[in-house]
């Protein structure tokens, strides 16, 4: 097995391993918290006939193991489930408001990329300047302040006080300029803290780069300073930031709960919000087992590619993953 098959298999078994490990997790926290979803769900009304014929009907009357099997079974074969509200497939709700959140998320991660990596490099070429600075405090600051306050900020400023941007929902379906206006302050809440990270990360691994060896080398063959720079160095320096981006992509995913809920956008977040606060059981094993395979997609996607930049990551990782 070559060395590109034997490191692609070593990381296709690892995130099957952590999406079946995210799945048993998933069922067991819901198997064994506290209270009786039959009684949240139906109200302390419902008459205890109507009680034990939806603890039927939702297998919550069979054993453990017979229920994990069930869902594992339902979830190989796409089946989510059905919401106990509304009697609709839990794939169809889903899948209803995915695209919401993954366009807010990558667009959040797609603008700390584009801002942050710029003013990293900046801030490296220019060590000890007054922006390397003003950069490190205003940094630190981003990376502090919660995605949620930003949005909260976010709304009182340029929708209240100033009313350039509207603010609630996600546009009028075929809009899609309003839709993007509506897009805009929840992006930039979740991506801010992002831009400070992404920043810091690119400085320091610039940094790191400028002082190898092989850059002293190139020097020497009088290369201007620019195509030094953001030609060779930057490659590599990338190379980190591209690592925590996979992270980045389930941090994000995390954030989107609070920001659209202060944004009243619809999205997993809030679905997984308001399923939670119904006990609805079926609707948050579904919206969090969507939101778990994309990061170990994500994941894997992310480890592909900095491993294509750099050789060495691939050699490393296939000599040692799998037995030749």
């Amino acid at each position: 097995m070559s060395e590109t098959w034997r490191y692609l298999a070593s990381r296709l078994i690892t995130a099957v391993l952590i999406a079946l490990g995210a799945m048993l997790l998933l069922f067991t926290l819901s198997a064994i918290v506290p209270g009786d979803p039959a009684t949240a769900l139906l109200g302390p009304q419902a008459t205890p006939e109507y009680v034990r014929r939806f603890i039927i009907e939702m297998g919550l009357d069979q054993p453990l193991y017979r229920r994990l099997l069930a869902f594992l079974g339902n979830v190989l074969t796409g089946n989510l489930g059905t919401d106990v509200l509304t009697g609709k497939p839990v794939a169809s709700i889903v899948w209803a408001v995915v695209p919401y959140t993954f366009i807010l998320t990558f667009l959040a991660i797609g603008l700390a990329v584009v801002i942050g990596v710029p003013l990293g490099c900046f801030a490296a070429t220019h060590r000890g300047s007054v922006f390397d600075h003003v950069l490190a405090l205003v940094s630190v600051a981003f990376i502090a302040i919660p995605s949620f306050v930003i949005a909260i900020f976010l709304l009182l400023i340029f929708s209240i006080w100033l009313d350039w941007l509207p603010v609630l929902g996600a546009g009028r379906s075929g809009d899609l300029a309003d839709q993007a206006k509506r897009l805009i302050l929840p992006t930039v809440a979740l991506s801010v803290g992002w831009i400070g990270f992404i920043a810091r990360l690119v400085r320091t691994s610039m940094l790191e780069v400028m002082g190898e060896n092989y850059i002293r080398t190139i020097r020497a063959y009088g290369l201007s300073e620019r195509l030094v720079t953001y030609k060779y160095a930057l490659k590599n320096a990338c190379i980190p930031t591209i690592a925590v981006l996979g992270m980045g992509i389930g941090r994000l995913l995390g954030g989107a709960v609070l920001v659209e809920i202060v944004f009243s956008r619809p999205g997993l977040g809030r679905l997984i919000f308001d399923a939670i606060a119904a006990r609805n059981f079926p609707v948050l094993q579904g919206a969090v087992l969507v939101v778990v395979v994309v990061f170990v997609i994500t994941n894997l996607i992310v480890d592909l590619s900095y491993s294509a930049i750099d050789p060495r990551i691939r050699r490393d990782a296939g000599a040692t993953a799998l037995p030749r």
